[in-house]
């Protein structure tokens, strides 16, 4: 973070830190309402008498508000043994989380906007208040990696389109709001949960404290050790996180000061070879020899060891095992005060040095080995990967049989090799710091009222990322004993140093050796009336989005005979090295502006029954999905690149009676997106989605039985491709028809069993619409008994039936009548834990 920047982040700090002194002095302590007497009452399962504290004027129910939310108790939800963030939003209706990538790195999605470049573009994750990234689809940097749920978070809050698009800045689609505990709530737990039959160990806690007049506090955090939930060989999650934050309430206000250090390692699961046979429309899928698709993993400790080029052009040794590491380190403070004349004015801060890395193995192909023996022997000789007719001899490189000349034809049973490319990408910089000002005031007119709202948000992010990819040969074999293989010619000339055949990808076109940095600054002002007249509630909102993105680009050309090591030799890895080249360097120097607003209208037909609907348009800014091809030489971008339009509309309604509830939403979507792979071909197209559907959340309780279920119907379509008009019409790449989940519990005395059950129905793997990826339903568990009045003991199963499911796949088709190896991301098979959990 520059030192401009700085200084202007510790400004801010000062002036909310000085305002907030002064309103402290002005009034005693008094207590902090969190419910409506209804959600009190215990009668409202849904929680419709809620208050919404995410992207809505302040003081609004569920009920009351045209806007599709959604609360998740964060202790129920952590009960169904989620094995990541994304698995623990599977149960927001609406959502549709990739949850198949481990800790981080999934892919996210609401009401049928597309997941076209990763991560979750249309809307954005919130810790307390503000975004954790203001971008969530940065490459290799989603916003998910940099977020952990553990005991410090409260509830989840989510909005589904409606007021986000005015209330938030690039997240037309919806805001996640993970809210942390307070210490409003006295007391605290320690837990240490162990894997039974996969490789965990964590320790979890938290604790909250009132200290009186009006201070309270809240501690927490976790740190966790093992091999994860498939089958490594080594300790592929390490780390951990604490948070904390300290109140003062007083009389018409408060201050909150908090604090977040992260530091973990874990593992990215990324497309896997698996077998399928039959047609593109049923295709019969199933675990290649030695290597189980729901237990195994490409990585092992024989393939940890990988090597790369720094900026300069020098090798550089790099760890396989660091996985997902982000670090942040983050401060912020909020405050909010009610004058006697009845303006409230909010405000909300944070800075955060915010970095890491993320590396992985990609198999840019799964072929026979002594195929993949030919091309890279080609490669190397010649330049190009078609095969010259010459035969090419393996033998291992890393591995217990490290030196032994390999049969390519019945290798591990298989006689398949992967060519490896190593997505290894530095975080140099993700720092960013954001205020969002809010001025609000309630206005009597007759027998109703008017709030007024206006507010001004700004953030500061920086993106800058070190892409320094390479290529590796490696077998297909699982159980953590995957090893990297050497090509020799005829004559036993050595070509491959350690398995590596590239300094570069040449299998993607030797997309991905660069680095670039951006700092983009986001001004947002906004506002909104909200006009409440008996049972009709009318909301109109409006916000003005203007950034400016400036920074650089370099990229890479590829050079002959370059001594990479310095040993004075040319290797032959080493003749052909795709190097970061200083010439390439592009300026990046573009500004935008867009409009967003939104009308929507609640009618209360009885008081446990309410009618909405709303119209809304906003849109998402791009950032370094630009950086591929669509910047001109001056630095700028066509402004339909930058921006990507989102236009909604929503109508249903909501019911509670007596311990149950539902909420019907139907909901229209299109938006304009700019898609960027920057893989092979860096391929860039304008394109036009559209959908729409309905969501379903309903919740039951009688006695110590509960049921809560959330269902998602959905009809999206490509409307509009300009590089490719066949798709028009296609379904969207990886969109179901319709996603499902169900939660029942039930208490008895001292014992408590609940499961999870979240389905799909089948998808395409592309936007083409040929090759099936099939339907499937993962049934998750828990029992607990309270041993003691503070200590209990649960075991908790995830995916109890190990069932089969494929969240994508990289091909888009296959040949009927053989079998066909394709690579793709399958859904962890079963896990069981057990948790000791000690409560004060």
């Amino acid at each position: 973070m520059t030192k401009a920047w700085r200084t202007a982040a510790l400004t801010t700090v000062a002036a909310t830190a000085i305002s907030c002194h002064a309103f402290a002095q002005e009034a005693p302590p008094a207590p902090e309402a969190v419910q409506t007497e209804a959600a009190t009452a215990g009668d409202d399962a849904l929680g419709l008498g809620d208050i919404v504290v995410t992207a809505t004027r302040r003081g609004q129910t569920r009920l009351d508000t045209s806007v599709s939310v959604s609360n998740l108790d964060a202790a129920a939800a952590l009960a169904n043994a989620p094995r990541s963030t994304a698995e623990l939003l599977r149960s927001i209706p609406g959502v549709r989380a990739e949850s198949s990538g481990g800790e981080g790195n999934a892919n996210i999605a609401v009401r049928g906007l597309p997941i076209s470049s990763g991560g979750a573009k249309f809307l954005q994750l919130w810790e307390d208040g503000l975004p954790v990234l203001e971008y969530g689809d940065i490459a290799f940097g989603n916003a998910d990696i940099f977020l952990r749920a553990d005991y410090n978070i409260d509830t989840i809050e989510s909005i589904r389109g409606g007021s986000a698009s005015t209330l938030a800045s690039n997240s037309p689609g919806g805001v996640i709001n993970f809210i942390s505990k307070t210490g409003a709530r006295p007391g605290g737990a320690i837990a240490f949960t162990k894997g039974l039959d996969f490789g965990l160990n964590r320790f979890d806690g938290d604790y909250g404290h009132d200290f009186g007049a009006g201070w309270t506090a809240h501690v927490g955090g976790f740190y966790r050790w093992g091999e994860g939930a498939r089958r490594t060989g080594f300790t592929a999650e390490k780390g951990g996180q604490v948070r904390a934050n300290i109140t003062k309430t007083f009389d018409g206000g408060y201050i909150r000061a908090n604090f977040k250090y992260l530091n973990d390692k874990a593992i990215s699961y990324l497309p896997m070879p698996l077998q399928v046979t039959g047609s593109n429309g049923d295709p019969d899928y199933a675990s290649i020899a030695d290597f189980d698709i729901k237990q195994d993993t490409p990585h092992s400790p024989f393939t940890r060891a990988i090597a790369s080029l720094t900026t300069d052009n020098r090798r550089s040794e790099d760890d396989v095992g660091n996985g997902m590491n982000p670090t942040v380190k983050q401060f912020g403070l909020e405050g909010s005060y009610e004058f006697a004349d009845g303006w409230v004015i909010e405000n909300r801060f944070k800075i955060a040095d915010v970095g890491g890395e993320f590396i992985s193995l990609f198999p840019s192909s799964v072929i026979s080995a002594q195929a993949a023996a030919n091309q890279v022997g080609a490669y190397i000789n010649t330049g190009s990967l078609t095969p010259t007719g010459a035969v090419y001899n393996l033998r291992f490189a890393t591995g217990p049989n490290a030196g032994q000349v390999v049969n390519p034809a019945t290798l591990n049973g298989n006689g398949l090799a992967m060519q490896t490319n190593t997505f290894n990408t530095k975080l140099d910089s993700l720092d960013n710091w954001m205020n969002n000002l809010k001025l609000s005031k309630t206005f009597d007119v007759g027998t109703g009222s008017i709030s007024a709202t206006a507010g001004y948000y700004h953030s500061y992010q920086e993106v800058g990322t070190t892409w320094t990819w390479a290529s590796y040969l490696q077998d297909v074999r699982g159980d953590g004993q995957s090893a990297f293989l050497d090509v020799y010619d005829a004559t036993g000339n050595k070509l491959t140093q350690g398995g590596q055949w590239a300094y570069g990808v040449p299998t993607f076109g030797n997309c991905c050796t660069r680095t670039s940095y951006t700092e983009t600054n986001t001004d947002a002002f906004f506002g909104s009336l909200v006009a409440n007249f008996d049972a009709l509630n009318v909301d109109l909102s409006v916000r003005r989005d203007e950034g400016s993105t400036k920074g650089y680009y370099i990229g890479s050309t590829l050079r002959q005979n370059v001594d990479v090591d310095g040993n004075g030799t040319i290797s032959p890895i080493e003749r052909r090295v795709n190097t970061f080249d200083p010439a390439t360097r592009r300026v990046i120097d573009f500004d935008y502006g867009y409009w967003s607003y939104s009308a929507g209208l609640n009618y209360l037909v009885t008081p446990d029954t309410a009618l909405f609907a709303r119209y809304s348009k906003g849109a998402r800014a791009n950032n370094d999905r630009l950086l591929i091809d669509r910047i001109r030489p001056d630095g700028s971008a066509r402004p339909g690149d930058i921006v990507n339009p989102v236009k909604q509309a929503e109508a249903g309604i909501k019911y509670r009676g007596r311990g149950f509830g539902i909420f019907l939403t139907g909901f229209y979507a299109r938006t304009s997106e700019l898609l960027a792979d920057d893989r092979a071909g860096q391929f860039v197209t304008n394109r036009v989605y559209e959908s729409k559907g309905v969501e379903l959340e309903g919740s039951f309780r009688s006695g110590g039985f509960s049921l809560n279920a959330t269902a998602t119907l959905t009809d999206a379509n490509i409307k509009r491709d300009e590089q490719a008009p066949a798709l028009n019409g296609n379904r969207p790449q990886r969109q179901a028809t319709f996603i499902y989940a169900v939660s029942p519990r039930y208490t008895l005395d001292r014992f408590t069993i609940g499961a999870n059950v979240v389905g799909t129905t089948k998808s395409f793997s592309t936007n083409t619409n040929d090759l099936v990826m099939p339907a499937y339903t993962v049934v998750n568990g828990f029992v607990e008994a309270r041993i003691l009045p503070t200590l209990t003991l649960s075991v908790n199963a995830n995916n109890i039936f190990n069932a089969f499911g494929l969240t994508e796949a990289e091909e888009g088709s296959i040949t009927s009548g053989i079998t066909n190896f394709v690579r793709a991301r399958a859904i962890n098979g079963r896990t069981v834990s057990a948790t000791a959990k000690l409560e004060f």
